[in-house]
């Protein structure tokens, strides 16, 4: 596909229209090999929706009408939805494919939904399909059955809302997790005695101190950066740096500028002198913060209409500046102040606390439940025992009364027809209590369902 980019704008991007980087090194048969990971690779955006997103895309550059269209817009006709309103001359065989996708994708929510409902003690009520799907933004839950162009119009605007929220919501995941693991690293160190503990606790400074060792890290977009990635990385002469080669090399797709992955590529050479994973002290998870922060770097200083994606001539104009030849030294993530405070720790520890309370609460509940439900089973286990021995006597008393009035023996069908009306008795009086049992647990209060869209 040779359309500009620009005009796909979060499209080419949640699409995954990228590729690996190519090490220029390796000869043809190399150049080959990755060519074909390129093809397959096909990156996460992380949405809950990206299947569905993607298969429109691919659905939808079929269409010779569309791509036409494509080729003629801008970037304002795909964010305000005029683009989508080409969708209704698109040939039949793409919207009947597109309607297939969409009642495809309802369908996948309402599992969803039904999973979600079942997992909070509501599948014994009727589910309003309707009402519940109106929670999904990337698509008409009024109309479930064919994708119309205001589905266009919502996977575009959502998905653009999405992504734009995307990098800040990892960085507050990323803080969680930073914040978990000193957590967790001081309740370990709570259980230990004074001796094992101050022997631990030097172990960690060792690990912290040998984590610090490493050559100095190039700021991300420098001259000093991308003379590092054109020596190693493309095995060229470093004396014969070029800018303009250097921005068609890692364009990988050729589509003329570099989108997030291709720029988050080119620093990996410098996070491999930081973090190994052979390594205990170095945390990988501290790696891909270390990539985003290098890649929001970048793209703050080069990419100048902010459309997350570097044109050829952007990226020559941030060669020119001062920056790129004179960058203030890059601090990666040790060097910076902490994520969170020691406020923000108290809070999220308080948080544990309510959540773990939460959950001993639900198991002590389950656990009276589970010892209610033994207790009566005893007690309806011992009922009917009662019974057992209640009809035996019935029947020896009955033998005896035969045999004062000389009557002769109950015969095998008299014997017969006395069993079966005494364990209709004796069902009787078993049921009842049963049934009351069921009907109790039935009718129990049913939590209602927790906030939704899901995650896949």
């Amino acid at each position: 596909m040779n359309l500009d980019p620009r005009l796909w704008l979060l499209l080419s991007i949640t699409a995954g229209i990228w590729a690996v980087p190519i090490d220029r090194s390796g000869g043809p048969q190399q150049a080959q090999h990755v060519e074909e990971e390129k093809q397959e690779e096909n990156v996460d955006t992380g949405l809950y929706y990206d299947r569905y997103l993607r298969e429109v895309i691919e659905v939808l550059e079929t269409d010779p009408h569309f791509r036409e269209k494509l080729q003629t817009a801008n970037t304002e006709d795909i964010k305000n939805g005029r683009l989508s309103k080409e969708l209704d001359l698109v040939g039949h065989h793409v919207r009947t494919r597109l309607d297939e996708l969409k009642r495809q994708e309802v369908s996948r929510l309402r599992m969803l939904l039904k999973a979600k409902l079942d997992s909070t003690n509501t599948q014994s009520l009727q589910m309003d399909h309707a009402s519940l799907l109106k929670q999904f933004e990337h698509l008409d839950p009024h109309n479930q059955n064919t994708f119309e162009a205001k589905d266009l119009e919502l996977l575009i605007s959502t998905a653009t809302k999405d992504l734009e929220n995307y990098d800040a919501e990892r960085h507050e995941e990323f803080k969680r997790y930073e914040m978990l693991k000193e957590h967790e690293r001081r309740e370990y160190l709570k259980g230990l005695d004074q001796e094992k503990r101050e022997k631990e606790e030097k172990r960690m400074q060792e690990l912290k101190a040998k984590h610090r060792q490493h050559p100095k890290v190039n700021a991300p977009g420098s001259v000093a950066q991308l003379r590092e990635v054109w020596e190693e990385t493309d095995g060229l002469d470093p004396q014969e740096f070029n800018p303009k080669t250097f921005f068609k090399l890692h364009d990988t797709n050729e589509d003329g500028v570099l989108d997030e992955q291709e720029l988050e590529a080119l620093f990996t050479k410098e996070l491999e002198k930081v973090y190994d994973p052979k390594n205990e002290e170095d945390d990988m998870m501290e790696m891909e913060e270390e990539r985003l922060r290098m890649r929001e770097h970048v793209m703050k200083n080069v990419d100048i209409n902010k459309d997350r994606l570097v044109s050829l001539e952007e990226f020559l104009r941030s060669t020119e500046k001062k920056e790129f030849n004179n960058p203030k030294e890059w601090e990666i993530l040790d060097d910076t102040k902490p994520v969170y405070t020691e406020a923000e720790l108290q809070h999220f520890e308080a948080e544990l606390r309510d959540k773990e309370e939460e959950l001993n609460r639900k198991a002590e509940s389950l656990r009276k439940e589970q010892e209610l439900l033994k207790e009566r089973g005893k007690a309806l286990e011992a009922q009917r025992r009662e019974y057992q021995q209640a009809v035996l006597e019935m029947s020896q008393r009955q033998k005896e009364q035969q045999a004062a009035d000389g009557q002769p023996p109950a015969g095998p069908n008299e014997e017969l027809l006395f069993q079966k009306e005494t364990q209709k008795l004796e069902d009787g009086e078993m049921k009842a209590p049963v049934e009351q049992e069921v009907g109790a647990q039935n009718n129990l209060p049913a939590e209602p369902p927790q906030n939704l869209p899901l995650h896949t």
